[in-house]
């Protein structure tokens, strides 16, 4: 049985995460007590009637994370395997969140806190399942159609593939991605920000590209960051890593990291690996 623990922050996703799986042929079943994790998994192993379940878990589901390491534990001492995928997002994106859908922090409600000081306190709660996650999704800049993309990416059945591989180009100017394993800076490569006529362009655009790769220091630097990635793969996936993302910064998260993200995924797309590529910051216009 594909067993997947879906937690993470209030208002960072869940939900439309758990609609996504539901598509992928998941029998979901949301806020689940901690204690009820281990018992559902039993009698689903049981009665052999479900092969894809996914079981949101958060802070209304336990008070303390001692309960989850608890029904964790339990897990393993009873032989079920599972996953766990942790949505997460900045401080002050779920404060906006909360705000716009006029609704409370579960936290604000059961210990009648200020938001700011539910998301904080949910944070510390959070942290172990955190930082045991298999799978770690950044939504603050993610639309809903972006997070359904990312949730298919990494669990529709795909054959034989081994580790869900995801390459991101970011901006350093706008923070470095929290879910990053490997992180690549190419600010040090010729900047199309300052042609003019390149500016207002992507690296998705060829003419960007071009520009970019026109330099022995950018095909020196690709080449390397070629053979890195093409050593280490076969040795994540030999460890068991099921989920590894590849993040590549420029300044602004516009031309050069868009290139080389591009220029990575059909280099690994060549090994056989599919990559998700996503652009974070190729919408930002400040």
């Amino acid at each position: 049985m594909d067993y997947l623990i879906v937690t993470g922050s209030s208002g960072a996703g869940k939900t439309l995460a758990v609609h996504a799986l539901e598509d992928l042929g998941y029998f979901c079943i949301d806020n689940i007590p901690a204690g009820m994790l281990a018992p559902f998994a039993r009698l689903a192993l049981e009665h052999n009637e479900l092969d894809r379940v996914a079981m949101v878990l958060d802070v209304r589901g336990f008070r303390t994370a001692q309960q989850v390491q608890n029904s964790l534990q339990q897990l393993r001492q009873e032989g079920v395997q599972y996953r766990t995928l942790f949505l997460d997002a900045g401080d002050e994106v779920l404060e906006r969140r909360y705000k716009e859908t006029r609704r409370r922090h579960p936290l604000s409600i059961q210990l009648d806190i200020s938001t700011s000081q539910a998301i904080r306190l949910e944070r510390e709660i959070m942290r172990p399942l955190f930082e045991q996650a298999d799978y770690i999704v950044d939504t603050s800049l993610l639309s809903t159609a972006q997070l359904r993309g990312r949730i298919v990416g990494l669990f529709s059945q795909k054959g034989q593939a081994a580790m869900a591989l995801n390459i991101l180009s970011f901006g350093f100017k706008y923070g470095q991605p929290k879910e990053a394993d490997i992180v690549f800076d190419v600010r040090c490569l010729p900047n199309p920000f300052y042609v003019p006529a390149l500016k207002p362009l992507t690296g998705l655009d060829q003419e960007v590209v071009e520009y970019v790769m026109q330099s022995e220091a950018s095909q020196g630097l690709l080449r390397r960051m070629q053979d890195l990635v093409g050593y280490s793969l076969p040795l994540y996936v030999q460890e068991g890593k099921s989920q590894l993302t590849i993040a590549v910064g420029c300044t602004g998260g516009k031309h050069r990291s868009i290139t080389f993200a591009r220029k990575l995924a059909e280099y690994v797309q060549q090994l056989g690996y599919h990559p998700t590529v996503q652009h974070r910051d190729i919408n930002r216009t400040t």
